[in-house]
Parts: C-alpha cells; structure tokens; sequence
C-alpha cells in the first residue's frame, strides 16, 4: 500500500472510485483537510470534468490501481453497483488489511461491504443529508450538514472523525435503521421538489406570470415552521393553513373539482391524486393532535373522494 501523505501525522492517501457529484466533492474535501488524493476513476466525460474541477493534478486510474495504492477508498458509484464493485475488487485480491473502506449510500448499509471486510479491510457508511450540484459550492454547503455513520462499534470513532474533517456533524445510525433513514430523506426531500413543482404548474395555468415568486415567501415560512416542529421546539403542525385545520370540507370539496378538471385538460393526474393523498394524511394528523374534531376529520375525508 502506497502512503503519499508526506508523512503527516494521521493523514492519509485517499482513493475515489467513482468521480460522482458525491465522490468529487468529498475528495476535494477530504483534500482540504490535508489528506493526499492518490487516485480517481472517472468513466464518463462528465466525471473526467468534474475530477479535472475539483481535483486537478489527481491521477485518473482503474479502481484495482486505486485500491492497491490506498489507505482509505470512498466507493461513490451509484447504489446498484456498490456491491458488485467491491466483490469485483475482491476476487481481484485488490482489499488490503487496515485498509479503510467507506461507501456514501444512505439506502445500503455495511453488508454491502462485506467481501472487503472478509480480507481485513475496515468496512464504514456514511451518508450526508444534503444534495449535491458535483461543483465547489458544495464545498461550503457541507459545513454543519448530518452525516449519518454506521461502522463496526470498535472503529465507529474513525468514521465520525472523517465526518468532522470534512465539515460535517456526524450522527450514528444503526445498520437496521438505514433503510428507514433513507426512505425519510427521500420522501422529505424528493417530494417537496415535486410538490412545489406541482403547485408551479397550478399557478402558471391560473395565470400567475412568476409561480416562484409567487410560492417563495409562503413556502419558506412554511418549510421554517414545519422544521421547528419536527425538532420539537413547536405544535408539530402549527403552521398548517388552509381548509384542512379549519375543518372546512366544502373548499376541499371544490379543490377537488378544480384538479380533476385540470388533470383531464392537462393530463396531469399525478397533482390531483397527490392533493387527495397529502390531504387526507392532514386530515389525520390534524385530527390526532386536537386541531379538528373527529366529525370534522370525517366530512374532510369524504370530500376528498
């Protein structure tokens, strides 16, 4: 195993297979904190690019080459092909003992890792709650971002640490719950992309010449209040406006008519069976924590039928 650290205390020659939006940025990152890139592989013009970007004068080489020469390899290729990249590199005899091996995946857990592990490599998963643009704006972006780590107890401390060096606040996650992590930050995340997307289309229809403009101030206090609440600091809903916590079953009612008219002329099922969904989920929850009553909650739910 090559070290090209120059020999500074606790540094080490850092490996990326994968020269992602994620692995990009992290490597530059992990550079940053005075850790030695020793190699990137990038397949795609795209990822040359990226690398040429945000690790100039790092060596492109085969994942086997990076592997032979590293002390640490951030495995950062896309989730479907984590595994049977590692399991490649071990039939190829590549994994080394003590050798550190973190994947960025926040749906697999250590398993994944398992045929590294089985030649004495340290297997470690991190996961940074944040999306990634693969430019150096992200560099600023990770400060203070959650990474989520999940490591075998008697070296979970290594995993933190690399967290902290890269800016984040690291957060242990049992493996079993790492599935669940990820399904919540994907339906936060991914569905309030969709949601604002939907709303957008509403209002450009209605004629609303900057839909952006438009939803901005509402959506920002909105998003504020409902973080608040999901740390406890708030009534998890108190500032959920709108038919819904007023009981008000007749607006729904029209709402309904309103969307499916547009899902007919615009083909765009998708926003009226989303505003029935998230409507009735509402409506649960507002009646759960006393906002509604039960016989409120019931009107509502019929009218979104």
């Amino acid at each position: 195993m090559v070290n090209n650290t120059e020999n500074k205390p606790g540094r080490l020659g850092v490996g990326i297979i994968g020269a992602g939006r994620v692995g990009a940025v992290l490597g530059s990152a992990l550079r940053a904190a005075g850790h030695a890139v020793i190699g990137v592989s990038a397949l795609s013009e795209a990822s040359h690019d990226r690398a040429d970007a945000l690790l100039p004068g790092v060596p492109v080489l085969e994942p086997q080459q990076i592997v032979e020469r590293a002390e640490l390899v951030l495995v950062t290729v896309p989730d479907d092909v984590i595994g049977s990249v590692v399991q490649g590199l071990a039939d190829l005899g590549a994994w080394q003992p003590g050798q550190i091996v973190v994947h960025t995946s926040g749906a697999h857990g250590l398993d994944v890792l398992a045929p590294a592990r089985a030649k004495g490599a340290i297997p470690i998963a991190i996961h940074p709650a944040m999306t990634f643009t693969g430019t150096s704006l992200d560099l600023g972006r990770i400060e203070g971002a959650t990474f989520a780590v999940t490591a075998p107890a008697p070296v979970l401390p290594i995993g933190q640490a690399l967290v902290v060096e890269l800016g984040g606040e690291p957060v242990v996650l049992e493996d079993a719950q790492r599935g669940l992590y990820h399904a919540a930050l994907a339906h936060g995340a991914n569905h309030l992309v969709v949601l604002v997307a939907q709303a957008a289309q509403l209002l450009e229809k209605a004629g609303i010449p900057n839909p952006g403009q438009a939803l901005s101030p509402l959506l920002y206090a909105a998003l504020e209040g409902a973080l608040a609440g999901a740390d406890g600091t708030s009534d998890p809903i108190a500032t959920l406006t709108g038919p819904v916590v007023r009981g008000d079953s007749g607006t729904v009612k029209k709402h309904v008519q309103e969307l499916e008219s547009f899902a007919v002329s615009e083909r765009a099922t998708d926003i009226v069976e989303s505003y029935r969904a998230l409507g009735r989920a509402a409506t649960v929850r507002a009646m759960n924590l006393g906002r509604i009553t039960e016989k409120q909650a019931q009107e509502l739910l019929d009218s979104f039928e």
